[in-house]
């Protein structure tokens, strides 16, 4: 145990020593404070392990000093050689000295007059010092009435700044520089009158230059919106072209109309100049900065606001002519755009001057401005050739500011209140049209003598007919050459509306919807309202008012072809949900029913012109043994006529003739009853039935077919009952079977035999003077005034 004790404590004092002879002496203290802090007597032991150390390297620095002892002394050798040269060379710098001494005395002697040199010398410099801080200042002045001379005043603010700031302070001593102090306020008053003058010139000019920099801009937004539409229009080519139309007498397709267009635009494809190029902003441009430099920016601001608010007001007057022409209205909208562009363009060219704020409340009264002038003055316009002009007119406008921020949406709301005028003024035009085609047509079917001609009309007219198609040439087509006319003037009065919904940014939809009513408009009121006033025309005669009903018919069939027409035009097939249907089908049927009842109306006057040339001889002994002559040609004209009626759809034709007869039947038995008429003759009852014999004649020969049986003899059967009762003398008959079913005279009404009796009885009287001398005249007599006893009767009866 006492061994390891002893051999780690050798191997402790080992360590601490090696950290003693390793470590700065400054760190020594805690490695002695261990020694201290462990065993006790540790130190003793630690001592002469110190002691030992510092023995063994006494040793090893005796060894080192005997190794290297001959080179000390061979050292001092040479340093004492050395002394020897130093004293030579000692008494040679001495006697250097002194030589240099000798030499020195005539550059002492030299020193006054170089003092007195550089004295000199010195002044010279601080005089130029100060010419060259005096120098800068009146170059600057000078550099400042040169900007003034030349209107450079931004930059003679700026040389002013620095005058103040930079070199007047240098040599702020001289009078001169104090004189220039004084000067400068004076100055930058007068820059900012002069540039305030030069502002109010510019605002002057700038009303004079609106209108060509609104030109230019319109013109340059029409050459991006042809380029557009002729890209568009390019593209659907492939997909449908027009058919050929007629506007002004010339023939055109969508194709070549797109070529039209661009040939004009070529015009238009000179450089496009800007406002920066027509307008010199400079005036602006510095006003602004000089205000602003001057500290006085906002009441620039303030004023250039107002001044521009009242020059918009100006601008917004429109001329009280301008309706008339498409240049008074196109002058407007330059004003307009060439003032908003010049606003637009101070709003990105400076910061502040004219704000988004400030150039949106301005525009927006100045829209409602617009809409109101344009509302006010286009309803003074009748021309649609004139409102579509102002229409195209209001899309570049609005194209032209909206490119430029500005929201023009209300400008396209009023576009939809301006189109419902355009297709008014359309409306008023195409009646104009409809009246021209039916007051030159000449209501006869069109013919047609070689296949070219046949080819032609059915171009302009979608007609299909079998049984004609196989016909030799030439031919004769149905309908008469307004319907073909009317035809393409519905398609020309579609395409005139279709101008008019193009550039609206609207969808296909509401382009095809828009198309849908505006035509339904033509078909339901204008073309309506001209074939209503057409039947009614005194000039057109019963075969006019056949053809109208077979025109009418052929257009009807027509009005399917007008729909696919319509949605050729807009892509919008007819399936879609809410897609407007044409009530042309209506329009013709209406017009159709007018023009039968005026057939009625017309056939039933030409009778009553006829019974009005009957001239009867009522007092007459014996009949004529035929019938009369005006009768003969009613019939023959009936006759006639029904033929023609054969053309007739439906069964017109035989309502027509039944309309026919029946007001000829009753006609007759008017003529009968007239009270004008106080005597009447058996004769004259046996004329009048040899007339209505050939009545019947007539509506037993079947003027028109389809009746059945005895259906058209019918309309005289009241006639007939009544002449034969006066013809047989059969009243015991009548008397007895009075309103019994199965009576022989069932139609005779009591009333009308009784007024027919009572005429024959005052003509027995007055022709038979002597009657009461004769016994049958007698009873004949007494057996009159018995049955006029029982018609009465019967009369009070139905009365009662």
């Amino acid at each position: 145990m006492a061994e390891n004790e002893t051999l780690e404590c050798i191997t402790e004092h080992e360590r601490i020593l090696q950290e003693i002879e390793s470590t700065d002496t400054a760190c020594v203290g805690p490695t002695l404070r261990s020694i201290y802090d462990d065993q006790p007597n540790a130190h003793m032991r630690f001592m002469e392990k110190l002691d030992a150390r510092i023995r063994n390297h006494d040793r090893e620095i005796e060894k080192m000093c005997n190794f290297h002892h001959q080179g000390f002394v061979d050292a001092i050798t040479e340093l004492l050689k050395v002394r020897m040269d130093a004293e030579k060379l000692m008494g040679q710098v001495t006697d250097t000295n002194q030589r240099l001494q000798e030499a020195g005395k005539e550059v002492t002697a030299q020193t006054v007059e170089v003092i007195r040199c550089r004295i000199q010398q010195r002044n010279m410099a601080t005089t130029v010092e100060k010419l060259q801080l005096c120098i800068p200042v009146l170059e600057k002045y000078s550099k400042l009435k040169e900007q003034l001379e030349s209107k450079r005043y931004y930059g003679a603010l700026k040389t002013m700044e620095q005058l103040e700031k930079v070199y007047i302070p240098r040599v702020s001593q001289y009078r001169f520089c104090q004189i220039m102090a004084e000067n400068l306020p004076r100055l930058r008053e007068d820059i900012k009158e002069i540039s305030m003058s030069e502002l109010k010139d510019f605002l002057e000019s700038i009303r004079k230059h609106s209108d060509k920099v609104g030109d230019a801009a319109m013109r340059q937004a029409q050459q991006h919106r042809t380029f557009n539409s002729a890209i568009a229009k390019q593209a659907n080519v492939g997909h449908y072209t027009r058919p050929l139309y007629s506007v002004n007498g010339q023939t055109h397709t969508q194709t070549s109309l797109m070529m039209e267009d661009d040939a004009e635009d070529e015009d238009a494809d000179e450089e496009v100049l800007t406002a920066q190029d027509l307008v010199d902003f400079s005036p602006v441009y510095r006003c602004l900065h000089i205000y602003a430099v001057l500290g006085d920016r906002e009441t620039f601001e303030n004023y250039y606001r107002k001044q521009r608010k009242k020059q918009a007001r100006l601008v917004l007057q429109p001329q009280a002519n301008m309706h008339e022409t498409v240049e008074g209205y196109r002058r407007y909208f330059n004003q307009i755009v060439g003032f908003f562009l010049v606003e637009d363009h101070i709003l990105h060219a400076t910061q502040g001057l004219v704000t988004r704020a400030f150039a949106d409340e301005l525009w927006n009264m100045a829209l409602s401005k617009i809409i109101a002038v344009l509302r006010t003055h286009s309803s003074y316009c009748e021309d649609p050739d004139l409102v579509l002009e102002l229409k195209n007119l209001i899309v570049i406008f609005a194209d032209t500011l909206q490119g430029f921020g500005f929201s023009v949406n209300r400008l396209f709301d009023l576009l939809f209140d301006i189109r419902d005028q355009y297709n008014e003024t359309l409306l008023k035009k195409w009646a104009l049209l409809f009246r021209e085609i039916f007051e030159l047509d000449n209501y006869s079917p069109i013919p047609v003598e070689t296949e070219d001609e046949y080819k032609l009309v059915v171009s302009r007219f979608p007609f299909h007919d079998a049984e004609i198609e196989k016909q030799d040439f030439p031919k004769k087509l149905p309908m008469s050459q307004s319907v073909p006319q009317i035809y393409m003037q519905v398609k020309e009065f579609i395409y005139a509306s279709l101008k008019f919904s193009e550039s609206l940014h609207r969808s296909s939809t509401e382009i095809d919807d828009m198309l849908r009513k505006s035509t339904n408009l033509l078909l339901t009121r204008t073309l309506s309202c001209c074939l209503q006033n057409l039947i009614k025309k005194p000039y057109i005669g019963l075969t006019e008012l056949v053809q109208i009903i077979i025109n009418t018919t052929h257009l009807e069939q027509g009005c399917r072809y007008l729909e696919e027409f319509i949605t050729n035009i807009t892509n919008v097939s007819p399936e879609t949900v809410h897609t407007t249907r044409l009530y042309g089908l209506s329009t013709f049927k209406d017009a159709r029913h007018a023009a039968e009842s005026e057939i009625y109306t017309k056939l039933n006057q030409k009778i009553d012109e006829f019974i009005q040339l009957a001239d009867y001889e009522w007092s007459m002994a014996e009949s004529e043994g035929r019938a009369s002559g005006y009768l003969m040609d009613l019939i023959n004209f009936l006759r006639s006529t029904f033929q023609v009626f054969t053309h007739l759809p439906g069964k017109v034709a035989q309502t027509a003739c039944m309309s026919a007869c029946k007001h000829l039947s009753t006609s007759l038995m008017q003529m009968l009853v007239d009270t004008d008429l106080k005597q009447i003759s058996m004769g004259a009852i046996q004329q009048f039935n040899l007339d209505v014999i050939q009545c019947e004649l007539f509506a037993s020969s079947e003027p028109v077919p389809g009746f059945q049986g005895d259906t058209l003899q019918l309309a005289f059967i009241d006639l007939r009952q009544l002449l034969d009762l006066f013809m047989v003398w059969d009243w015991s008959t009548y008397l007895a079977d009075y309103g019994q079913p199965t009576s022989k005279y069932l139609r005779v009404n009591p009333a009308t035999a009784l007024t027919l009796l009572e005429k024959m009885k005052d003509n027995n009287k007055k022709n038979n003077i002597f009657s009461q001398f004769r016994k049958n005249d007698r009873d004949k007599q007494k057996l009159i005034e018995t049955v006029v006893k029982q018609l009465r009767s019967l009369v009070n009866g139905m009365s009662s």
